[in-house]
């Protein structure tokens, strides 16, 4: 039996979202293009990457970002604003400045790293930040976004960069979404929608599965309204407890499984449309993909994480390089020590092992 490789299991995971991407985009020129081009790109990112693990240097394909601590919504069981990494009422003081990002993703693009997702706080609070992205073609940049900001302004540097794909956040229909993050976002985010639908802009839709409505985020239904609505990329995150009060929400191991069978049968019916689920199945990676696996996480100040979910760092990358960063001691523990691979409920692994990574912490520091 052939011996399972990390890097070959993800450059082949990138390599079918590139396709499917590029399936997607087929109705929309400019977005069209771009892919095509991306999908040259990332043949080359992948080379880089393989010759990086030769030399013992183990690169993941994605980065998440936090660019920002402020959010102009208060969502319901929000786990940034649980950790107190969104806040009401901050500054940019001293937090990372659009030049510092400048850098991160130079050096991402030299390692081949190929998605850089954009989180928050609201990324679109910060335009400096999203107009430094713009600039890095080789890296496509999801935009996770309530997408109640996006203005004039927004759609036409929107328009003009399509390696920024917004991924709009939806709980499902109207009243689930409204329920979760405040009365009349649904109706801005149909409307945000249909403007960049009009301008082929190619967007994407974010959603937090709960033991509540994955029956409604499922469903042939509210599927087929993203489809109208000019959807081309749809992501299912399980929902991760933010307190013991939420732990309730959290899919079940029975729930999960109906969460992967129903997705599949989706993804045979709808073509045109790409789709994802996180964090997806941890069996067939050899564990969760964080702490440097598949991805890391790069809070507003700098701090390297394991995940945006358990926001741990012995590291600032203000001080050392991105490559460096993925050697931080804390990550290093958890990959050899087993504590990705173990088995838990809900959608993060680390959640539950709180105490533990707070103890592989303060040893690292």
């Amino acid at each position: 039996m052939k011996e399972f490789s990390l890097e070959e299991y993800l450059s082949n995971g990138v390599e079918g979202v590139v396709k499917g991407m590029i399936n997607a985009s087929i109705k929309y020129p400019k977005a069209s293009v771009f892919m095509i081009q991306h999908g040259i790109d990332s043949k080359k990112a992948r080379v880089i990457r393989h010759q990086l693990e030769e030399e013992g240097c183990h690169i993941p394909p994605f980065l998440i970002v936090s660019i920002t601590n402020q959010c102009n919504l208060h969502c319901k069981g929000c786990y940034a604003r649980a950790n107190y990494s969104c806040v009401d009422g901050a500054s940019n003081d001293g937090l990372m400045s659009a030049s510092n990002w400048d850098n991160v993703f130079s050096q991402a693009e030299e390692l081949g790293i190929e998605f850089v997702l954009l989180i928050g706080g609201e990324p679109f609070v910060r335009k400096d930040i999203l107009e430094v992205a713009a600039k890095h073609r080789k890296i496509v940049f999801p935009i996770f976004t309530n997408g109640t900001m996006i203005d004039k302004d927004y759609v036409g540097l929107l328009n003009k960069n399509r390696n920024l794909m917004p991924i709009f956040s939806i709980e499902g229909k109207q009243r689930t979404t409204d329920e979760r993050r405040g009365r009349g976002v649904y109706e801005i985010l149909q409307k945000s929608m249909k403007e960049l639908r009009n301008k082929g802009i190619m967007f994407g839709a974010s959603i937090t599965v709960t033991n509540e409505n994955i029956d409604e985020v499922l469903s042939d239904e509210f599927v087929s309204d993203l489809k109208e609505s000019g959807t081309k990329i749809v992501v299912y995150v399980e929902y991760v407890p933010t307190d013991e009060q939420s732990k309730s929400l959290a899919l079940i191991e029975k729930e999960r499984a109906k969460l992967e069978k129903q997705l599949n049968e989706i993804r045979r019916k709808r073509e045109g449309m790409v789709f994802f689920s996180f964090p997806g199945d941890e069996k067939s990676s050899g564990g969760c993909l964080a702490a440097g696996r598949g991805f890391f996480h790069i809070n507003a100040h700098g701090g390297a994480e394991p995940c945006p979910f358990s926001p741990y760092s012995d590291t600032s990358i203000l001080n050392i390089t991105l490559k460096e960063a993925l050697h931080s001691p804390l990550f290093y523990k958890l990959q050899t020590q087993g504590n990705l691979m173990k088995e838990h409920m809900g959608g993060c692994v680390l959640y539950e092992q709180k105490e533990r990574v707070e103890a592989l912490l303060k040893e690292s520091l």
